[in-house]
């Protein structure tokens, strides 16, 4: 298998843009990549999106976004994996790129959901869910992971306000980051008073939705080696796990074991430990998510994943600074798009690009992307060199 490097990458701010449909997100976003590698062709193309069928009344991605790009007769598809689609999307192309099938593949996760009212989004992302055994029953997606942080507190001893610094510090780094939807400080009074949504998660344990797309060239390594001035990053791990979809078929509904298997093959593969990761953008959809994504990939004891956000550790200058760009949280959270976000805010901070959130002398990155409630993850590990 061939070394993978990024070449280029490209991105849409994170809102609710009324004016561009899903096609002129895609467009935005992969001619900025396009522009960036100095590539008018791609060999192959892969668009990582969850609801377009739903909420766009859109299907056949892959093929659309070809056509608009002017990229008529190459090869074109489109990913679904849930929440973890744009990073599916990554490893298709990657696997295409590493196995020799191809020497450029062109990435975007994108997705719009500001189309559609709440109530049919939230039926939207409901999904992801087991149909029979979990939406059928009337639970909303949130209200799974109400489920899961309220048994966390109850096994744990944790109180709701000790997840305040996650969300504290994720809209503290999105003020600094022009592609973020939300651009607002918040307080720890702020997150106390906020309204709830379904106990014990509210409002600012909760991502918002929006529209966005991000894009990413991805080439072989040696086509980057001889590029001057700009850090050369290369993709060192890769890996995607499974668990059942259901959370109450689980063996254990807080313990992210896709999360920890898919962690583990990616060090492994990169040839690093936990403690040598700089920068970690992580799936924080959900503040409980925050805590459980920590202690799988190995930088918290089981259940103490929060003591690191009061610790201040996950924040810049910290042990392992998380959601340096205001992850989903701040930045906002384009369903099928958001895995792709994660890769390029990692790959700026590898080049040394977010200025005020910039990670001094960050030189591994690792990104994590979950789809559903952790039934499927993928986590890569981006290098510079």
């Amino acid at each position: 298998m061939r070394q993978v490097a990024v070449l280029g990458i490209g991105q849409t701010k994170v809102d609710e843009h009324w004016d561009k449909a899903l096609k002129e997100l895609v467009l935005e976003a992969a001619f900025a990549a396009l522009q960036e590698a100095g590539i008018d062709r791609p060999d192959t193309l892969y668009v990582g999106n969850m609801l377009s069928p739903i909420v766009s009344g859109q299907n056949h991605l892959g093929t659309l976004a070809a056509d608009w790009l002017g990229l008529r007769g190459i090869e074109a598809a489109k990913v679904e994996a849930a929440c973890g689609s744009g990073a599916a999307a990554f490893r298709a192309g990657l696997m295409a790129v590493a196995s020799g099938e191809a020497d450029s593949a062109l990435v975007i996760g994108a997705e719009k959901m500001s189309d559609r009212a709440g109530h049919d989004v939230t039926a939207a992302l409901a999904t992801a869910a087991d149909a029979d055994y979990e939406v059928d029953q009337g639970v909303s997606f949130v209200g799974l992971n109400a489920l899961v942080m309220r048994r966390y507190m109850h096994e744990y001893g944790w109180k709701h306000v000790d997840f305040a610094p996650f969300s504290i510090n994720a809209h503290a780094n999105a003020l600094h980051n022009p592609f973020a939807r939300l651009h607002e400080a918040i307080t720890l009074e702020k997150f106390e008073k906020s309204s709830m949504v379904a106990t014990p998660i509210n409002l600012l344990d909760a991502s918002p939705t929006g529209d966005g797309a991000a894009a990413m060239i991805l080439v072989p390594a040696e086509r980057v080696y001889s590029l001057p001035g700009r850090r050369k990053i290369i993709v060192a791990g890769s890996a995607s796990a499974t668990d059942r979809l259901a959370i109450h078929s689980r063996s254990d509904p807080l313990w992210l074991t896709a999360a920890y298997a898919s962690a583990q093959k990616a060090y492994q593969m990169a040839g690093i430990s936990p403690a040598e990761v700089d920068v970690f953008e992580l799936h924080d959809a959900f503040s409980i998510m925050t805590a459980l994504s920590l202690e799988a990939c190995g930088f918290a004891e089981r259940g103490q994943g929060p003591r690191l956000g009061l610790e201040g550790a996950t924040a810049i200058g910290g042990k392992i600074p998380v959601c340096t760009r205001g992850g989903l949280k701040a930045r906002g959270h384009p369903v099928g798009a958001t895995g792709m976000y994660q890769l390029v805010e990692v790959v700026q901070q590898l080049r040394g690009e977010c200025g005020k959130t910039q990670v001094e002398g960050a030189r591994i990155g690792l990104a994590q992307n979950i789809g559903g409630s952790g039934a499927t993850i993928l986590t890569h590990v981006l290098q510079a060199v």
